[in-house]
C-alpha cells in the first residue's frame, strides 16, 4: 500500500510492538505528529516537558520493561536536547531508539534554520544511527534500529528523518520484526569445561554481578550459580536488583562506596567470577590494588570489554543467561568452610546499619520507604549521595526494580525515568529518591506526571548543598565549598510541586517519615515529599581516589 514516510515509520513502530512514545514536537517533524493524530487510538503519546525528559522516560520505560524505548523530538535544539539521555541510555546498556526531525534533504549542510548534523553529534554515544535520505529505505531502516537497538549488548540507536522524506509516499508492506540476535557461537563444551574446572579449583570464590545480568534475564541462573558454587555475590550499581537482597550469600555494592564485607572480600577471594560487567573505575578504583590475589573469569556479551579495564585468566564471551544455564549443569556443589567462617566474621564486623528514628537522615528515611512501600514498588534515582544511599540500603527482590544513572551519573534521570516507569508498569509504585540538586534540574516534569495522572512519588533528601561534591570538598579539598552551597534564597519545593497540582508534604522530624509515605502512597497521585536533612551528612564507605578497594574509610577522621 502506498504511504506518507511519517505513516510508514508509525506502522514500522507498531510491526515492532511499540504502543508508547514520548516526545515533544517540533516544525520539522509535524508531518510524524500530523500521522499520530491518526494513529492515536494504536499509538500513546506522551508529551513531556522538555525533550531531554522524553530521552530519559523512554530509557526508564526500557530498563524497567527490558522492552525498547523510544523518543521523539525535532531537529536542531530539539534533537540536541535528546543527545545526554542517549547518552545515558549508552553508558548502561539501555536499549532505545531516539527519531529526529530535520530540514528537507535539499537543505541539508546549508546551516538551515534548526539544522544541526545529529548524527555526527551522536555517533559517539549511539550503537549505530541513520540519516534517511530516501523515503524507500525508511522501513528497512527503523526495523534495522530496533534489531541492532536489542540485539547482543543493548543501546540506544537514532534515526534522523528529514521532513520532505517524512511527507514523501513510497510502498509498504509489513514484516515480522526480526528476533533479536546474541553472540553465542563463542561458548563450546571445551570453554565451558575449563571455566567449569577453574570454578572446582577455587577456595575462596567470589561472585561479581553486573548489569548484563538484569539485561539478559538471568538473575535465576545467577542465583542457582551462587547456591551451586556457595559463593557470595557482590553487584554493581547497575547490578542491584540482579541478586535478592535479602539472600544470604548477597553482600552488597562492591566499589567507591561499596560496602566494607564486598570490598574486603574482593580483595581477599582467590577467584572471581565477573558477569555482565565492564569493571569501571568507580568499582575498580586503582587497577593495580584490585583483586591482586584472585585469578578472574569474566563472562560478558561484549568481547570488547574482555581484558579492557582488568586482565583476566579466563573469559567465556556470549549472552550471560544463555553462558550461566550451560554453564550450571556442570558444576559441583563446592563447601569452603573456611571461606564461608570468613565471610560470616565480616558480616559481624561490618554488619548492615540500621539507622534509628534519633536523626532525620537520608539512610533513615530509604530504609523506612524501602520497608513501607510494596515489595513489587519500582525505585528509581537521581545522581548524588542519595543514589549511594539507595543502593546501600534498599531492599530488593526481583529485577527491574531499581533504575539509576550508572555510567554517566546524569543529575535530573530520575524524574523522566520514574515517568518512563510508571507508564510501562500502571498501578506499581514508583519512587523517585532525589537530592535537592536534582529536583532543581528536572521538576519541570511534575506536569507532565500531573498531565497523565501518574502516580510517581519524589522523594527530595533535602540538604540545601549538592553533597556528593560537597563531600569531596569537605574530605580531600580542605572544606572550601566552592559553589555547592544552595542556602541562598531557598526555593520551597513544597508550594512549587503545589503550584503544579500536585500533592506535597514538609518532613522536618523521623516522626513524620512513616506517616508521610504511607499517605503519599495511598494517595495513587504525584507527589513530592520534601525531606530535610543535614548538609554534613556524608556516605560512607568510602574509598579515596588511588587507594585499593580494600583500603574504605567508614567515617570522617575526627
Amino acid at each position: 500500500m502506498q504511504l506518507k514516510g511519517a505513516e510508514i515509520l508509525l506502522e514500522c513502530l507498531l510491526e515492532q510492538g511499540v504502543d508508547t512514545i514520548f516526545g515533544y514536537p517540533g516544525g520539522r517533524v509535524l508531518p510524524i505528529y500530523d500521522a499520530l493524530y491518526k494513529y492515536r487510538d494504536k499509538l500513546n503519546h506522551y508529551l513531556v516537558s522538555h525533550e531531554q525528559g522524553a530521552a530519559h522516560a523512554a530509557d526508564g520505560y526500557a530498563r524497567s520493561t527490558g522492552k525498547v524505548g523510544v523518543c521523539l523530538a525535532t531537529s536542531g535544539p530539539g534533537a540536541t536536547n535528546l543527545v545526554t539521555g542517549i547518552a545515558t541510555a549508552y553508558m548502561d546498556s539501555s536499549p532505545m531508539v531516539a527519531i529526529t526531525g530535520n530540514v528537507p534533504v535539499p537543505m541539508l549542510g546549508k546551516d538551515s534554520f534548526q539544522e544541526v548534523d545529529i548524527t555526527g553529534i551522536t555517533m559517539p554515544v549511539t550503537k549505530h544511527n541513520y540519516i534517511v535520505k530516501n523515503v524507500d529505505d525508511l522501513a528497512e531502516t527503523i526495523r534495522s534500529a530496533f534489531h541492532i537497538a536489542r540485539s547482543g549488548r543493548p543501546g540506544p540507536v537514532l534515526v534522523d528523518i528529514p521532513s520532505d522524506v517524512a511527507m514523501a509516499i513510497s510502498e509498504f508492506s509489513s514484516k515480522r520484526p526480526i528476533p533479536a540476535q546474541y553472540e553465542n557461537a563463542r561458548i563450546t563444551p571445551q570453554k565451558l569445561n575449563e571455566a567449569a574446572e577453574l570454578i572446582h579449583q577455587a577456595k575462596k570464590p567470589l561472585i561479581f554481578a553486573g548489569g548484563g545480568v538484569v539485561l539478559s534475564g538471568a538473575s535465576e541462573e545467577l542465583q542457582e550459580f551462587a547456591a551451586n558454587i556457595n559463593a557470595p555475590v557482590c553487584v554493581s550499581a547497575m547490578g542491584i536488583s540482579s541478586f535478592p537482597t535479602a539472600s544470604d550469600a548477597y553482600v552488597g555494592m562492591l566499589g567507591m562506596h561499596g560496602t566494607a564485607v564486598a570490598n574486603t572480600l574482593v580483595s581477599e577471594c582467590d577467584f572471581l567470577i565477573a558477569i555482565g560487567t565492564r569493571f569501571s573505575d568507580r568499582v575498580v578504583n586503582n587497577v593495580s590494588r584490585f583483586a591482586t590475589g584472585a585469578k578472574i573469569l569474566h563472562i560478558d556479551i561484549d568481547a570488547a570489554e574482555i581484558d579492557k579495564n582488568i586482565l583476566t585468566a579466563y573469559s567465556l564471551v556470549g549472552d550471560v543467561k544463555r553462558v550461566l544455564s550451560l554453564l550450571n549443569p556442570l558444576l559441583q556443589k563446592q563447601d569452603n568452610p573456611e571461606w564461608q567462617t570468613r565471610i560470616a566474621d565480616l558480616k559481624t564486623q561490618y554488619p548492615q546499619p540500621k539507622c534509628t528514628s534519633q536523626d532525620l537522615t537520608g539512610q533513615y528515611v530509604i530504609q523506612r520507604l524501602s520497608e513501607i512501600a510494596n515489595p513489587d514498588a519500582i525505585f528509581v534515582t537521581e545522581v548524588g549521595q542519595h543514589q549511594m544511599w539507595a543502593c546501600q540500603n534498599l531492599q530488593l527482590n526481583r529485577p527491574r526494580q531499581f533504575v539509576t544513572s550508572g555510567g554517566l551519573g546524569t543529575m535530573g534521570f530520575g524524574l523522566g525515568a520514574a515517568i518512563g516507569s510508571a507508564v510501562a508498569h500502571p498501578g506499581t509504585t514508583v519512587i523517585n529518591i532525589a537530592g535537592d540538586g536534582c529536583f532543581r534540574m528536572n521538576h519541570i516534569e511534575l506536569a507532565t506526571a500531573m498531565e497523565y495522572d501518574l502516580p510517581v512519588i519524589v522523594v527530595v533528601l533535602n540538604n540545601h548543598v549538592l553533597g556528593m561534591v560537597r563531600q569531596w570538598q569537605k574530605l580531600f579539598f580542605g572544606k572550601r565549598y566552592s559553589s555547592t552551597n544552595l542556602h541562598d534564597k531557598v526555593t520551597d519545593f513544597v508550594k512549587l510541586a503545589e503550584a503544579y497540582g500536585a500533592a506535597a508534604f514538609n518532613v522536618t522530624t523521623p516522626d513524620q517519615v512513616d506517616e508521610t509515605i504511607k499517605k503519599a502512597i495511598a494517595l495513587k497521585k504525584p507527589v513530592v515529599i520534601n525531606c530535610e536533612i543535614s548538609g554534613d551528612e556524608s556516605v560512607f564507605p568510602m574509598v579515596p581516589l588511588g587507594a585499593g578497594i580494600g583500603q574504605f574509610i567508614t567515617k570522617e577522621a575526627e
